[in-house]
């Protein structure tokens, strides 16, 4: 593993610590969360580097998207390309073992597993290891794909999480669904 597994933890831990994603069950306990895991996450969990975009295909983080995201993404990034914006994607598909060191550290940082599923999906129900969620970096990035997202069929999930996107085809023609106040008031996270 060496530098790029020490180098993969600093950025993974920076980035867990600002930027949350996801949910677990509401009411959730400590029972809930898994043990904690030994190792380094690295990009083969699909850690991602600064600076990686939707193309950036040689990465697991983004390989591991579901085609149809990463194909909008890549779209919606070249169109935004045109306006001087780049979508970064701090963060795309993970690993199962991943999404659990993000679980454990959101109950630690929160202080209880019902305040990390605000934030935070257990491996069973994220929709970053199913590979159907991106969080985008930049604020312009952001404001970019809130405005223009819908007709890429790329929507914000939360409220909460502005920088949080998941593909929604019947956006393109109906406009995106209003967005949950956070995971832990989304029924798929229930299951």
């Amino acid at each position: 593993m060496g530098a790029l597994a020490i180098a993969g933890a600093a950025v993974y831990r920076s980035a867990s610590a600002t930027v949350p994603t996801g949910s677990i069950a509401e009411g959730a306990s400590l029972a809930d969360v898994p043990p904690p895991l030994d190792g380094a996450v690295t990009e083969e969990d699909g850690l991602l580097p600064s600076g990686a975009t939707a193309f950036d295909e040689a990465y697991p983080g983004i390989a591991g998207l579901s085609h149809g995201l990463r194909d909008a993404l890549q779209r919606a990034s070249h169109d935004a390309a045109a306006a001087d914006i780049i979508v970064l994607v701090n963060s795309g598909w993970r690993s199962a073992e991943y999404q659990d060191r993000l679980l454990q550290e959101a109950v630690s940082h929160y202080g209880s597993a019902e305040e990390a599923a605000r934030w935070v999906a257990s491996s069973a129900t994220s929709a970053h290891v199913a590979g159907d969620a991106v969080d985008v970096g930049s604020y312009d990035a952001v404001d970019w794909l809130t405005a223009n997202g819908a007709a890429y069929g790329l929507c914000q999930t939360y409220g909460n999480e502005s920088w949080h996107f998941e593909l929604r085809p019947e956006a393109i023609d109906h406009g995106c669904p209003a967005p949950y106040a956070d995971p832990a008031h989304d029924p798929r996270m229930h299951g």
